[in-house]
């Protein structure tokens, strides 16, 4: 199984149904400590999106808006982020936003100790929430520096690990924890991506949501596009505007003279808020 974009052989985004609208109250009803925050209203967006490892160039973007995709992620930061990207500034924001184009912040924050690989940062029980905090902080800072305001998601990227390792777990829903604390104090919503046979069944199956992600972007390769006949958890988790599936990854995609590799998803959730 390949990882996300936490090495540079990563993979990418999409899925079918265009439209975003902005609400107040989607895909929160778990994070509880963002109960005593006036929140900016949430904007979402519904149809397909799609990530390339690094954020392609302002003509790229055009090429490409060709109404079939309406949303890309970008990864804004994080130690483990696989490749630069020279393109990804707040006037690219600035101007891909004014093309139409939504945009999902995504951050590839430390890895679990039990994780097979190599990652720069990895996290342990000692330092699971100390890293959560900063990386959070960290995560905040680079969304904002790029024109993402408060009120905008900022999904965290968890691959896979041995979730039956409990020390392991304990440590990845700690530093998950402290991350997501830091961004609701900085009023920023929480997401999270991860994959359905790990790290995103840590999430979706905790009997405790506190301080947990309100969005999941859940890695299913099943080539089908959809939020919901799919998903493998309870129907009452992450409803209203708060499910992703990357659902097929590495799809070779030419749009204009531009050619991109990317993964595709079915997106029903927050995206940043810009301009």
């Amino acid at each position: 199984m390949s990882s996300h974009r936490h090495s540079k052989k990563r993979r990418y985004v999409a899925w079918a149904a265009a439209g975003a609208a902005v609400v107040a109250g989607a895909g929160i009803a778990a994070q509880t400590s963002m109960a005593a925050t006036t929140w900016p209203a949430q904007r979402t967006f519904t149809g397909r999106a799609f990530d390339a490892c690094a954020a392609p160039s302002l003509s790229a973007m055009k090429a490409w808006h060709t109404g079939f995709y309406g949303a890309a992620a970008v990864y804004v930061g994080g130690r483990n982020r696989g490749c630069a990207q020279p393109n990804l500034t707040a006037s690219w924001v600035k101007s891909v936003s004014a093309l139409g184009w939504k945009l999902i912040p995504l951050y590839v924050g430390a890895q679990p100790s039990c994780q097979t690989g190599s990652s720069p940062e990895r996290m342990t029980a000692s330092t699971a929430a100390s890293l959560g905090a900063s990386d959070g902080a960290d995560a905040v800072a680079k969304a904002s520096a790029l024109g993402m305001k408060t009120g905008s998601p900022i999904y965290l990227d968890m691959e896979s690990y041995d979730v039956t390792n409990k020390a392991c777990n304990d440590a990845v829903l700690t530093y998950v924890r402290a991350f997501d604390k830091t961004l609701h104090a900085k009023t920023y919503r929480t997401g999270y991506y991860g994959f359905t046979s790990s790290s995103a069944k840590a999430i979706a199956t905790a009997s405790d949501t506190t301080d947990l992600p309100g969005n999941l972007w859940y890695a299913l390769w099943d080539k089908k596009n959809t939020t919901t006949t799919d998903w493998p958890w309870s129907s009452t988790r992450f409803t209203n505007h708060s499910r992703a599936h990357q659902y097929m990854v590495n799809s070779k995609e030419k749009r204009g003279a531009y050619t991109i590799t990317v993964d595709r998803d079915a997106w029903d959730a927050p995206v940043a808020i810009t301009g």
